[in-house]
């Protein structure tokens, strides 16, 4: 991930884990509303092109949806895994202020700090989570090499 991505997935952290969650629900129920065609029209040919069936289009929704849960695990799972790299207190703080969901601005007030501060604090937590990305890859990619 490069800076820019890794500041958006700060910033969306907290909704990404309430839809994560939301998704798992709603995804755990197998759709037992869905009712199958039946009778004489089950028999006949479909058209060609997008399916009729509402189960098979249930089902390539929900095949669409875990596709886009995955993304956003895999984003969560990045920030989870490297949070161990902000070691500064401040820092610390203004990182689990910012995956709680909270504004810049809230973040400025709580801490009594500057905006300006903060953000430069923001700054400073991205970079070092971007490096230490980048570290990580160089490793395993001269670990590969070897």
């Amino acid at each position: 991930m490069n800076t820019k991505q890794i500041e958006d997935t700060l910033r969306d952290y907290n909704w990404m884990i309430n839809e994560i969650k939301r998704q798992r629900v709603l995804l755990a129920d197998v759709g037992t509303n869905l009712v199958a065609q039946s009778g004489i029209e089950s028999t006949l040919p479909k058209p060609k092109g997008d399916p009729s069936d509402p189960i098979s289009m249930e089902v390539i929704r929900r095949d669409k949806k875990h596709g886009w849960i995955n993304k956003l695990e895999t984003k969560v799972m990045f920030i989870q895994s490297r949070m161990h790299y902000i070691e500064d207190e401040r820092e610390k703080a203004v990182l689990e202020c910012m995956l709680d969901g909270m504004s810049m601005i809230a973040i400025s007030n709580h801490m009594g700090l500057s905006r300006r501060h903060i953000y430069n604090i923001k700054e400073s937590i991205v970079n070092r989570i971007a490096h230490n990305a980048h570290f990580a890859q160089e490793m395993t990619n001269k670990k590969r090499c070897v």
